[in-house]
């Protein structure tokens, strides 16, 4: 089976389904109902050589809000549950992708601690009908989930969709980091002995 797992949630506002594989080949079928997710969604698969299928439908005709941080939450239980009891992971991942002006860095420690430093803002409140504060609510729902540190650092950028774009690439490469298993390392990586 491998390090894999799905997740269905439906709610008054939701209806997710969503299969993740931390071991995977970058292949993503997403269908949101939300495009600027799709986009970051799909990048963030390839960018990580996970593979990701998420089919949702929201209430979209509200706003964006519900559909984003729902996902938010199936991902990172999700993940959650494909890593199970974290065996031979390096645990932390750190990542720095530049995508034209902008300059996006996300550290992550699998510490089963859930935590979100956020240090980015946007010059634009939206992304063609996305509103960008929604980033931080999808980020904050997937650290929550997944228990996990998550800081995003955006160190300096002029275009909101270069920056975000920056920032889902940055913390697909530091996830894949974090996940990856390091033979040299025996059992649980803390001196805890669990995470």
């Amino acid at each position: 089976m491998g390090r894999t797992a799905a997740i269905n949630r439906k709610t008054g506002e939701t209806n997710i389904q969503l299969s993740f594989n931390v071991d995977g080949e970058g292949v993503s079928e997403i269908d949101t109902g939300v495009p600027f997710m799709n986009h970051m969604l799909d990048l963030f698969t390839k960018h990580g050589q996970f593979n990701l299928t998420v089919q949702a439908n929201g209430d979209i005709e509200v706003d964006d809000h519900h559909t984003t941080e729902d996902i938010g939450i199936c991902l990172g239980m999700a993940l959650k549950d494909a890593l199970g009891d974290k065996k031979g992971i390096k645990r932390y991942g750190n990542s720095f992708v530049p995508m034209d002006d902008t300059l996006a860095q996300v550290v992550i420690d699998l510490s089963n601690r859930p935590h979100l430093e956020f240090r980015a803002e946007f010059p634009s409140d939206k992304v063609g009908t996305f509103d960008t504060e929604l980033v931080h609510e999808f980020l904050w729902k997937f650290a929550l989930e997944a228990r996990m540190n998550l800081h995003v650092i955006l160190h300096y950028g002029q275009n909101t969709h270069h920056m975000i774009e920056a920032i889902f690439k940055a913390m697909a490469r530091a996830l894949d980091e974090a996940t990856t298993i390091d033979p040299r390392i025996k059992g649980i990586p803390s001196t805890k002995g669990m995470l």
